[in-house]
């Protein structure tokens, strides 16, 4: 299976997730991860952002009344995540063409784990750069019961081709960078990250997806950690500095850095805390950032044998190159053999 990591250089990796249209055949079945967990605010989010009137997803009451006796999931939010959640597999995906068929077999409600599935129906090229897939995405529940089934056709691009391609970059061949792994059944299983074992002294890896702050969640994201200071939501007070905008707090562009990193440190057990870390130029609404990690050592746990500590020097820059921050994390890393992954389902 294709690998999730291209080598740039002498201990340096770029992330780029996603298969090319030429890795893809009738036949293949992909197991998608990570699942997502439905919760009831996310419901009431969904139907009220969207103007629906269906008092059936956030009336309590009500729903009590009905078939289902508590309030349903609306039905649009299960068709999103059916698609968002076969990015690292479709992540090379330039748009849908069509859907022929959205079914909905068994309801969804607070509390719902969504796992998904996908089959390759067929395959055709389009051109030097693009070809189609034929689809079929199955979602199911926490307890391997199908809620959703939806058949659709997508254009990918082939692997040398997109706006994401790195002009001279190949993919490595190492296992360790395997973006799939091979289930007994023969379907492939999305991996979720490096193990501690992977992690070597030195190596540089520059993530994906990069990120654009948003001047509507940079102040909600300040307003809901009570940073109310007015430079971080007031636009005349920003004015007044000579600001184009509110800042984004500098805590969330920490956030959204250690975010990024996720797809190579998803074994990450937990976070054990920040160094040194550093500031440098002011992160503004519409700012794109792209984090880099090197791991600067490896230990073994001396309290937990099943992990080991790994020490991560991650720095942010926005899209004209300056350093947004920097800082060291210490972080607790499953090792191969003794981890959750296959019970659960991973």
């Amino acid at each position: 299976m294709h690998s999730s990591y291209y080598h740039l250089g002498d201990g340096l990796y770029a992330e780029r997730f996603g298969l090319g249209f030429e890795h893809l055949s009738a036949g293949q079945r992909f197991v998608h991860r990570p699942g997502i967990t439905f919760s009831q605010q996310d419901n009431v989010a969904e139907a009220l952002d969207s103007i629906n009137a269906a008092m059936v997803h956030y009336d309590d009451c009500y729903a009590g009344l009905t078939d289902w006796k508590r309030p349903l999931m609306v039905s649009t939010l299960t068709l999103q995540r059916l698609i968002g959640m076969t990015s690292k597999t479709f992540g090379r995906r330039r748009r849908i063409v069509s859907m022929s068929n959205i079914a909905l077999t068994r309801p969804m409600f607070g509390g719902d784990t969504l796992y998904v599935e996908t089959e390759v129906l067929a395959t055709e090229p389009v051109d030097a750069h693009l070809g189609r897939a034929s689809l079929l995405t199955r979602g199911y529940n926490q307890r391997g019961e199908q809620v959703a089934e939806l058949r659709y056709v997508a254009e990918l691009w082939h692997g040398a081709a997109g706006p994401d391609v790195i002009a001279g970059a190949s993919a490595s061949d190492e296992a360790r960078f395997l973006s799939h792994a091979a289930r007994e059944d023969g379907a492939w299983v999305e991996q979720t990250g490096l193990f501690f074992e992977d992690l070597r002294q030195g190596e540089t890896f520059i993530h994906s997806p990069r990120k654009t702050l948003l001047a509507e969640e940079s102040t909600l994201h300040a307003l809901r950690a009570m940073e109310w200071q007015p430079q971080s939501h007031d636009h005349a007070c920003a004015q007044a500095l000579g600001l184009a905008a509110p800042v984004v707090p500098q805590t969330w562009g920490i956030g959204v850095a250690v975010a990024l990193s996720t797809r190579t440190f998803g074994r990450v057990t937990v976070n054990l805390g920040w160094t040194d870390v550093e500031f440098g130029a002011d992160l503004m609404p519409g700012d794109t950032l792209e984090a880099r990690s090197t791991v600067e050592g490896t230990r073994l746990s001396g309290s937990r044998p099943d992990q080991g500590v790994v020490t991560v020097l991650t720095e942010a820059r926005n899209q004209r190159g300056e350093m947004i921050n920097r800082y060291r994390r210490a972080l607790m890393v499953y090792r191969r053999g003794s981890n959750p992954y296959a019970r659960a389902g991973y």
